[in-house]
């Protein structure tokens, strides 16, 4: 794939853009975003957020911050398509202080710690080892967090914290194979390149157990739906973790390192971390709960083709359409109901491109009488893992599971 090699004229075009969209214009995105807004429809405080397309390499979406940006995909545009278009994909960044510049000929990615051979791998190098390509979900820790109620701090996301892309890159093993990982090795720990804004706050990285970081599916990507990352999408490389919650899909990779004991650093000892208990639930208010790092993703499913809240005319057969995914296995089904989960029926499911991804369904809802209908949708994954009915709770606002019922009106 020759444009994917990345040529001096194309990164220069993209620094230039970086230059002029990010770097020093928080005031006019703001200003500029305030034309149009959406209503995420949270419970519990504010729920409106601004839409903004003025985010370089980003196409119209609802602004939850502006530095570090986080940008949210519009629930519709999970309805256009399986994968979600680059331009329109979401964007969660830690630390405020990213480039807005890459050096695509001085970039190195630098492999060490306990290992034999320690590396400095450039991106030319990359580019021309062995290939894999896979379709995953990259959905933040956090997405769906506006819905907890009672409400927990941080970043009020709806639904759209979330997209399906289909990543090429390097497996991790091999660039592990190649530094030679000496024996007892327990994990690999990712860091990155943006930094924090504030004097003596920890440098955000990841690590994953070392059977993990080597099982061939977890990946340096350098492409995503078969272009270049953008930049605000990890550019030039990111980790891909299928399965797992996009806190350990690390953007800008810069450093791998090999330890020989338990990563026992801030991001991963004491951020990020749930109820060691049935969907990461505790009765709101808890405090003292074993816990572990956040890790693999839950079965979720999402209604797409109806808006909650939203007028449409009466017909007796209702077509609802959507999509689901299984976390870190496949979608084996996916049922709807049209009476609030009294009774349900299966759907039809679409292509499985790959057990990691989005899967798409359909379904036609009889509609006896105008008036309101609550639609719901539960998926069931390859593990036996349904959704179930109520959401769980966590003071972290991690990790809700549950169905999300779509009322609407036919009249």
């Amino acid at each position: 794939m020759d444009r994917l090699d990345f040529d001096m004229a194309r990164a220069l075009t993209r620094r230039r853009l970086l230059a002029a969209g990010v770097a020093g214009s928080g005031a006019m995105l703001a200003a500029k975003a305030l034309a149009a807004d959406v209503d995420l429809r949270l419970p519990g405080g504010p729920s409106r957020r601004a839409m903004t397309s003025d985010f370089p390499q980003k196409g119209a979406m609802i602004l939850q911050r502006v530095r570090p940006a986080l940008l949210e995909t519009p629930m519709e545009v999970f309805q256009q398509s399986l994968y979600t278009p680059n331009d329109r994909f979401f964007v969660r960044w830690h630390w405020g202080d990213l480039p807005t510049s890459i050096d695509v000929e001085t970039y190195r990615i630098r492999v060490g710690g306990h290992v034999s051979h320690p590396l400095s791998i450039s991106l030319a190098q990359l580019l021309r080892m062995p290939r894999i390509e896979l379709a995953a979900v990259n959905q933040c820790s956090g997405n769906s967090r506006g819905l907890f109620q009672p409400r927990v701090p941080g970043a009020q996301w709806g639904h759209g914290a979330m997209g399906n892309a289909k990543w090429m890159g390097v497996s991790l093993r091999h660039l592990l194979d190649l530094a030679g990982v000496r024996g007892g090795a327990v994990a690999v720990r990712v860091g990155a390149m943006d930094k924090p804004l504030v004097a003596g706050a920890p440098d955000f990285e990841k690590s994953l157990g070392v059977d993990h970081a080597r099982d061939g599916e977890v990946m340096l990507a350098f492409a995503m739906n078969g272009e270049q990352l953008p930049l605000l999408n990890g550019f030039p490389v990111r980790l891909v973790v299928p399965g797992w919650y996009s806190t350990y899909w690390m953007k800008m990779v810069d450093t791998i390192e090999v330890l020989p004991a338990p990563d026992d650093r801030y991001w991963m000892a004491k951020a990020y971390k749930i109820p060691s208990t049935p969907h990461a639930h505790v009765v709101p208010g808890t405090k003292d709960f074993p816990s572990e790092p956040i890790n693999r993703m839950n079965p979720r499913s999402w209604i797409t083709s109806i808006t909650d809240g939203a007028t449409y005319g009466y017909d007796p057969v209702l077509p609802v359409e959507g999509i689901a995914m299984g976390g870190d296995v496949g979608v084996t089904r996916v049922e709807i109901s049209g009476n609030g989960g009294r009774t349900w029926e299966a759907a039809a499911l679409g292509r499985e491109d790959d057990r990691y991804g989005f899967r798409r369904f359909t379904a036609r809802i009889g509609v006896p009488r105008p008036g309101r209908v609550q639609v719901m949708a539960r998926c069931t994954n390859a593990r036996g893992e349904t959704q179930p009915m109520a959401a769980n709770w966590n003071p972290g606002g991690y990790m809700r599971n549950c169905v999300e019922p779509i009322t609407v009106r036919l009249s």
